[in-house]
């Protein structure tokens, strides 16, 4: 094998060229295209050198010995780190199917910088797929991975900011590539918010310019944080395929609204994705009459371009006339089915269509502006789900008991949930602590009333002509992206967040975004056979150690490794690799 240079469109493109005969004539056969010397010429100081000795090493391989000698007697040098991971391979190859590089590669010709973004970005992502740590942490052991990393600490750190002006644009390219890789339905959105604490006492302040307007608003800001805590927050909103792979995120800050970022990251999506209709699907905390007057207007028969939504609604939060439908038995249909987990399932229905009237700001930005939509109501009765309320709220009303009779062991977030059941209870805004002098009870009545209307749960949608059981199953989705928030939160450790500058932490979170976009594709790949908890686990075992000379000794082999090797055309079965083995399963492309 050698290194062969072509010209091509002015530039030098590189390829391994193997030679053969044929009847005493020598022919040539492409190994591999590697690609225009130009662009790799910021990451190795002589590429050619390089891929010379590439090939070398491949020849040399191909001479592979039936054994190689061990000094037994051996010791370690002091300080010794042998181990090296390689199912990063998998991660690696993903990240190579959807042509990240590229992205970058494009990006970097217009900038005047050292290293290598997507050198630093590729590392960050393997990092966080494998080993979730600070940045610092993820630079100090690069050399776990066999994949060249030639930056500073420094320089990682800068690239965030250009990871940061980036965001949007690698979120429309990555829809593009995904799109290619494995196809999308982009009518059907999944949307839901989530946010992350910081362990900072005050909030990021805004920045304004000398005539007072806003120039730069904080991130970090307290606001209603999903785990309860008092201290600043960042919020991120998520937007998720039918397949389960992220199309966009964003993040803002902690003291907004999420109902109120919903619309403008749907029309970005919209504008940057070329996307003619979004039906939005998400739950009840994103229902309000803005959102969905803006979505899908009135919703007339004769209106065919609106977007649309499939929304979950709070029976105890509807209108009486609503809630009085709900409950009454009047029009309930029961239909049995076998779900795709082969559980038997009841599903006890109903639905109306439904001209609903809501509130909207007129010109004067007050809200008097009554107009009427028409939607899909549609309420289902579920056993299960009404044992389980009961059961949540045995458990809060036994809480609230202790909290009557002990009010000085509770505060204001100790007493989460148990103090909705609680008359007269009030807190001191200081502490947070139980105000004394209170006459503490149970408030029965709202207890009565939440027993009437247990086991019951609404639907809404714009999408009038959907049947009961479809509004169901769409809306059943939203499971998918509360597990991709478990698993970016919990498998990548979103958090702690090192970094405090507002363009380092979106940074941060777009390596997390891609991250989780990997993980998803990988999924799909491989049919969702196993679980990520399996996958991750799995590729952080498949790791070696140094042996004698360019030989490295592999210790793990199981049932999810075999199914990488047939997906992804790899032979993981060998005990003893060569460097050049190891490296000719890494492709070479950063």
């Amino acid at each position: 094998m050698f290194l062969k240079k072509t010209k091509s469109r002015g530039k030098t493109f590189l390829s391994f060229v193997e030679g053969y005969r044929v009847n005493g004539m020598v022919k040539q056969k492409t190994v591999e295209k590697i690609g225009y010397l130009e662009d790799y010429l910021d990451i190795y100081e002589d590429p050619v050198a390089h891929f010379k000795q590439v090939a070398k090493e491949r020849t040399e391989a191909n001479k592979e010995p039936s054994s190689i000698d061990i000094n037994v007697a051996a010791k370690l040098d002091d300080n010794t780190d042998n181990r090296k991971n390689l199912g990063y391979a998998i991660v690696k190859d993903i990240y190579s199917k959807l042509d990240l590089r590229s992205f970058f590669q494009d990006k970097q010709r217009h900038l005047k910088i050292d290293y290598n973004l997507n050198s630093i970005f590729s590392l960050l992502v393997y990092n966080r797929f494998l080993f979730p740590s600070s940045k610092k942490k993820a630079y100090d052991t690069k050399h776990q991975f066999f994949d060249r990393f030639d930056f500073s600490l420094d320089d990682v750190y800068r690239s965030l900011d250009y990871f940061n002006k980036y965001s949007n644009q690698l979120q429309q390219y990555l829809h593009q590539q995904v799109c290619n890789l494995i196809g999308r339905d982009s009518e059907l959105a999944y949307y839901d918010v989530t946010n992350y604490y910081f362990e900072i006492p005050y909030n990021d302040e805004d920045e304004y310019n000398e005539n007072g307007d806003l120039v730069k608003k904080g991130q970090r800001k307290k606001g209603v944080s999903k785990e309860h805590r008092k201290t600043p927050i960042v919020q991120m909103g998520l937007l998720m395929d039918t397949n389960g792979i992220p199309m966009a995120y964003h993040t803002f800050p902690g003291n907004e609204s999420e109902k109120k970022n919903l619309l403008p990251n749907i029309r970005r999506v919209k504008r940057d994705f070329e996307l003619n209709r979004v039906i939005v699907v998400s739950d009840r905390g994103l229902n309000t009459s803005d959102n969905m007057a803006y979505l899908s207007g009135k919703n007339h028969d004769d209106m065919k371009n609106n977007d649309g939504y499939v929304y979950g609604q709070s029976v105890l939060g509807g209108t009486d006339e609503f809630k009085k439908w709900v409950i009454s038995r009047e029009g309930y249909q029961v239909d049995k089915f076998v779900d795709e987990n082969g559980e038997k399932i009841t599903f006890t229905h109903k639905s109306r269509i439904f001209a609903k009237k809501i509130t909207l700001k007129g010109s004067d930005g007050k809200r008097n502006k009554t107009i009427e939509i028409y939607q899909k109501q549609m309420a289902y009765y579920s056993k299960k789900y009404a044992e389980k309320q009961r059961k949540d709220r045995e458990k809060m009303l036994n809480k609230a008991k202790d909290l009557i009779a002990n009010p000085g062991r509770y505060n204001k977030s100790t007493s989460y949930g148990a103090a909705d059941y609680i008359n007269n209870i009030k807190f001191v805004k200081e502490t947070g602590e139980i105000s004394d002098g209170q006459a503490l009870s149970l408030n029965l009545e709202k207890i009565t009333e939440q027993e009437k209307y247990d086991g019951f749960y609404s639907i809404v949608t714009s999408e009038k002509h959907l049947t009961d059981k479809e509004i169901h199953d769409i809306y059943k989705g939203l499971w998918k992206i509360e597990e991709s928030f478990k698993i970016i939160k919990s498998e990548f450790k979103t958090r702690p967040i090192y970094v405090k500058l507002n363009e380092h932490i979106n940074g941060h979170f777009l390596v997390c975004f891609v991250t989780l976009l990997i993980m998803r594709t990988l999924e799909h790949l491989i049919d969702k056979k196993y679980s990520v908890k399996e996958i991750r686990e799995t590729l952080i075992k498949y790791s070696c150690s140094h042996l004698e000379k360019n030989y490295y000794l592999f210790d793990f082999r199981n049932d999810v490794i075999k199914t990488f090797e047939k997906v992804f055309d790899l032979d993981f079965s060998k005990k003893i690799m060569t460097l050049s083995e190891i490296k000719n399963i890494l492709k070479y492309e950063k």
